[in-house]
Parts: C-alpha cells; sequence; structure tokens
C-alpha cells in the first residue's frame, strides 16, 4: 500500500477515536448548561418567593415601585422592556431582512463575503461602545428631532429602542443571511428555469422556504435586544413608574422610562441587598428576565433547527 494512502488510513482511524470523545464533551456542556440555568432559575424563584408572598398578582402587575415604602410593582418595567424591544425590530427587521437578501441574492460571492464579514464584526462590538455613542451623539440627536412634542430629555425609551436597533441589526442580517444560503440553489435554478425572473424567485421561492430561519434570527434578535443592559442603562433615562394612560398612549415612550435590565443594571441592587423584601423584589426581577430570554432564544432555536422545506 502506497504511504500516502496509509497516511490517509491513519489518520481517519485517529479521527474516529477522536470523535467519541468530543461527542460526549459536546453532550457534557450542552448538559451542564442547561443544568445551570435551572439551578439559576430554581435559585431565583426561592428568593424572589418573600416579594410574591408579600405582594401577591400585584407583583407582577402592579405599577407602583417604592422600595422605601414595600411597593413592589414591575409592569412599568416591563412595558419599558417591550416598548424598545419592540423599536429595536421595528427598525432592525425590515433594514437587515432587506440588507440579508442583498448580500444573499444579489452581492457576487467576493463581495457577499466582505459584507459578511463587515455584519458580524459589527455584532461583535462590546454593547459599552454603542451606549457611549448613544449618550455623546443619540440621545441630543433624539431630543433635537423630538422637540415639538417638548420632551424631558433625550434619554428615553425611544432613544434605547432606536440605539438597540442600531445594535441588533447586524444580528439580524447575519442570521438572515445564513437561513436565505440554506435553501437550495437548485431550487433557484428550478424556479429561474420556469420563467420566474430574480425577483419572484426570491418571493416566491427563496423566502418561503427559508420562514423558519428568518423567524429565528428575528427571535434571536429579540433576545438580544430584551436583556442588554449597559447600552440601555447609559439612554433610557431610568426612571420608575412610567406607565401609559391607555394602550395607545405613546406619551412615555419619548419620555425617560426604566427597563428590567436597566433597573437591575443600576445601584438599587447594592441597596437592596440589605432588605430582605427588597432583594427579594429584585431577584423577582432577574428570574423574569431570565424566563423570558430563555423562552425567546429556546424558540429560535428550535426554529433554526427545522429544515427549510418544512417552512414551506
Amino acid at each position: 500500500m502506497p504511504a500516502s494512502a496509509t497516511s490517509r488510513l491513519t489518520s481517519y482511524a485517529i479521527r474516529r477515536r477522536r470523535l467519541p470523545w468530543l461527542l460526549t464533551g459536546g453532550r457534557g456542556a450542552a448538559i451542564g448548561a442547561i443544568a445551570l440555568v435551572i439551578v439559576l432559575m430554581v435559585g431565583l424563584l426561592w428568593q424572589s418567593a418573600p416579594v410574591i408572598r408579600h405582594s401577591g398578582l400585584d407583583y407582577l402587575i402592579g405599577g407602583e415601585w417604592f422600595y422605601r415604602l414595600e411597593r413592589f410593582g414591575i409592569l412599568p418595567m416591563i412595558y419599558g422592556s417591550a416598548v424598545v424591544s419592540l423599536v429595536a425590530l421595528l427598525l432592525a427587521v425590515p433594514l437587515g431582512l432587506a440588507t440579508a437578501v442583498l448580500m444573499s441574492e444579489y452581492l457576487p460571492p467576493r463581495l457577499r463575503l466582505a459584507a459578511k464579514t463587515a455584519v458580524e464584526l459589527l455584532a461583535g462590538i462590546p454593547s459599552v461602545v454603542y451606549g457611549l455613542l448613544g449618550v455623546l451623539w443619540l440621545r441630543e440627536w433624539m431630543q433635537d428631532r423630538l422637540e415639538p412634542f417638548d420632551p424631558i430629555s433625550g434619554d428615553s425609551l425611544l432613544t434605547a429602542g432606536v440605539l438597540l436597533g442600531v445594535m441588533v441589526l447586524p444580528t439580524v442580517t447575519t442570521l438572515a443571511d445564513d437561513a436565505l444560503r440554506g435553501v437550495s440553489g437548485r431550487q433557484r435554478a428550478a424556479a429561474r428555469g420556469l420563467g420566474l425572473t430574480r425577483a419572484e424567485t426570491i418571493l416566491g421561492v427563496v423566502l418561503p422556504q427559508a420562514r423558519a430561519g428568518l423567524v429565528a434570527a428575528v427571535l434571536l434578535g429579540l433576545g438580544r435586544a430584551v436583556g442588554e443592559t449597559i447600552a440601555v442603562f447609559l439612554v433610557v433615562g431610568r426612571q420608575d413608574n412610567q406607565l401609559p394612560g391607555s394602550p395607545w398612549d405613546l406619551e412615555p415612550w419619548i419620555q425617560p422610562g426604566q427597563t428590567l435590565t436597566s433597573k437591575l443594571g443600576g445601584a438599587e441592587t447594592f441597596i437592596a441587598w440589605g432588605d430582605p423584601l427588597h432583594w427579594s423584589a429584585i431577584a423577582g426581577l432577574a428570574a423574569v428576565l431570565l424566563l423570558g430570554t430563555v423562552v425567546i432564544n429556546l424558540a429560535a432555536h428550535l426554529l433554526r433547527g427545522r429544515p427549510a422545506a418544512a417552512s414551506a
């Protein structure tokens, strides 16, 4: 047998022996991560039990947070998190999907690779850098644009949502591009062979086939938006008890507000440590945030695991 063939067989045998160890290690790491999340959730729920006994359902639907008076209602923070995440998705999803279609369907391979690399580099920028850019530029720009509505300052839920939209955009774009590239080139060729234009092929074949992956991209972007702390903390204003008078009242959007993450990232977390009930309320915030992000990310990963054809 030639030496090159013997070398290839030896290399193959070594890889075969290593593969079970790699699989075992991967399964172990996955199980460990799941166990850690479960332990964290159980621990946070256990620590939040006192405030649930104290406030009951008002802890989740109450609109007042005054820790000195032992009033703990987290609905304004849930509302703030929902608003900034919604604004972020309204900005990031259309732009991200359009950019992904451009990269996947129109750019030549070399230019697509350069664009993909640039987008992924943007996704890797630390959130504190985005937050500082928001402090230095975005909040003043937002205040100038909203001057007819007489906002208190440039720090607002809307400003935080716009900043999050910029941060989430690279994530949505690169994941949507992966989903589009997962559609078989044969389906594109078959559609073009039937006389469809490139635009008709994208709208009628590629996008429906990639639907599950595109929804997963949006959900993963939402997961990042909900869990972002530093950037939101710097531009949201951190004003407690901001709730609209009605579901259609947008006034709180242009005023300083509070989110789950900005409350957890503030000084009150340290103040609460000396008061068991106050600390229990902070732990409850963390439990709600962890549960929300776990559900969002789990749904996204389940969708990403579906084959492209299953979304048709």
